[in-house]
């Protein structure tokens, strides 16, 4: 036993068993104990808002009411210091009573010893101080699975989903009820990618070495990392840690598109550069040959010239197209609202959605949120992804869904449609220029598109889905 005084409160009707339990305590550890009476329910119910003893020896027969009432009574105390029960006699079911009712042990007056009693007052309280080590735990662990930002998911060993917290229920966008009725493989976007990571836990593989998709409850793709581990080998409980690195990866994306646009913009004034100036000096030179007298005569002669100039127009318009969409352009800022520049560019393509029999849906954000932006330069940035949509598609089933919302500091247009989406290699080469699947498409509206977005200090992210559509999401900063 520790050298710190242990407090025990006797709750007993008969003064002689106090004086027994105070003698025998005496005699095996002196100095250790320091007990104080109660003789009636009363007064030990009184004698427990004090909140000042260690331990409870309660004998069962107090009057009109029990030990076991005094138990129910400390069950509601925030501590819950032990109990051990006392009876004149030993009685199989008031022992059951008094354990089922919270009681550390149960001990029979005529049989106690100093060793018994001293014994049982000692291991009551480890247990009570071991309860209390576990309930602490329980609480940090339980604190962090609650508050934690990562989503955390649990399963059994069928890899059925028995918990999770709560950044997972709103990343994921189930209620508790309803994540309970999944399997781990419902929650990934593809079953291939399902299979590869149940497959990994079966076999103890490492789960954190690749990215994953998951899917919401409203069809929305997540870019995650898992770490799983099994928490109970027993009862094959599994933890899963989940990371979800969506934002992430687009900002990466985004980044990407950037410096991508920075190179391109070095390339396109190099090529104007390196080829205009041969250009010049051919339609010079055409020029000056058609001049000659025996060239004017001939058609053939006239004829091949012509391609020449032609061809060396196209070429120079081409080049002067692609450094317009690539270089730093100069703007006119003023503020506007992100609803109202949607819909000047809604009205710009007003014939062409009409002629095409598509339907418009739109859910903008009230007030409307100020942007500081060129109107004109903006409203065609617009034009252009609404335009590529109807283009994608089939007339009279086509459905542009517009939305406007806030999030944080930035306004976010999001530009929807259920046309035949574009294929994942092709994704990453949308904004390049001179890309396109038009046949004829220069491949420069996007790309100048995005110089115009990149240039107010906005993003345009894309997700597509082969056969479902396309959604452009853009963000300006707010004003």
């Amino acid at each position: 036993m520790s050298d710190q005084l242990i407090h025990i409160l006797v709750i007993d009707d008969d003064e002689d068993d106090f004086f027994l339990v105070t003698e025998l305590l005496h005699d095996i550890s002196p100095g250790q104990y320091v007990l104080e009476w109660a003789p009636t329910f009363q007064k030990g119910v009184a004698a427990l808002e004090k909140n000042i003893y260690d331990v409870f020896l309660v004998d069962y027969r107090l009057g009109a009411n029990t030990g076991i009432d005094i138990l129910y009574r400390i069950q509601q105390m925030p501590s819950q210091p032990p109990v051990i029960m006392l009876t004149g006699k030993g009685d199989y079911n008031i022992d059951r009573e008094a354990m089922l009712a919270g009681a550390y042990d149960y001990l029979v007056k005529g049989e106690i010893t100093a060793d018994l009693l001293e014994r049982s007052i000692r291991y009551a309280l480890d247990e009570y101080n071991h309860r209390r080590s576990i309930e602490e735990s329980e609480k940090k662990y339980y604190g962090i699975f609650e508050k934690a930002h990562d989503l955390i998911i649990l399963a059994d060993g069928d890899k059925k989903i028995i918990d999770a917290n709560p950044a997972a229920l709103k990343t994921l966008q189930y209620s508790q009820e309803e994540i309970l009725t999944l399997h781990l493989g419902n929650l990934f976007l593809s079953q291939e990618q399902g299979d590869h990571f149940l497959n990994n836990i079966d076999h103890n593989n490492p789960t954190n070495t690749r990215e994953y998709e998951f899917k919401t409850a409203d069809n929305k793709k997540l870019v995650v990392l898992i770490n799983a581990v099994t928490l109970d080998e027993t009862e094959q409980i599994l933890l899963c840690v989940i990371q979800d690195i969506t934002e992430k990866k687009r900002e990466e994306q985004e980044k990407q598109h950037q410096e991508k646009f920075v190179i391109t913009g070095r390339i396109a004034r190099v090529i104007a550069h390196e080829v205009r100036n041969p250009l010049t000096n051919i339609l010079l030179a055409v020029s000056q040959f058609k001049e000659e007298e025996i060239v004017s005569t001939s058609e053939d002669t006239l004829l091949f010239t012509d391609i020449i100039e032609r061809n060396c127009t196209r070429i120079n318009q081409l080049i002067t197209e692609l450094l317009h969409s690539t270089r730093m352009i100069e703007l006119h800022m003023a503020p506007h609202g992100i609803n109202e520049l949607i819909e000047k560019a809604l009205l710009l393509s007003q014939d062409r959605l009409q002629l095409n029999g598509i339907t418009l849906k739109k859910n903008l954000v009230s007030p409307d949120i100020m942007v500081n932006t060129d109107e004109e330069k903006v409203v065609i940035a617009f034009l252009n992804i609404i335009i590529n949509a109807i283009e994608a598609m089939t007339p009279g089933k086509g459905i542009l869904t517009i939305t406007t919302t806030k999030s944080q500091d930035k306004a976010k247009l999001l530009i929807s449609d259920n046309g035949v989406g574009i294929a994942e290699d092709k994704l990453a080469r949308l904004f390049d220029p001179f890309y396109t699947n038009k046949a004829k498409g220069t491949g420069l509206g996007l790309t100048s598109t995005q110089n115009i977005l990149l240039n107010h200090k906005g993003t345009i992210h894309i997700d597509s889905e082969t056969g479902k559509g396309t959604v452009f999401t853009i963000a300006l900063p707010v004003i």
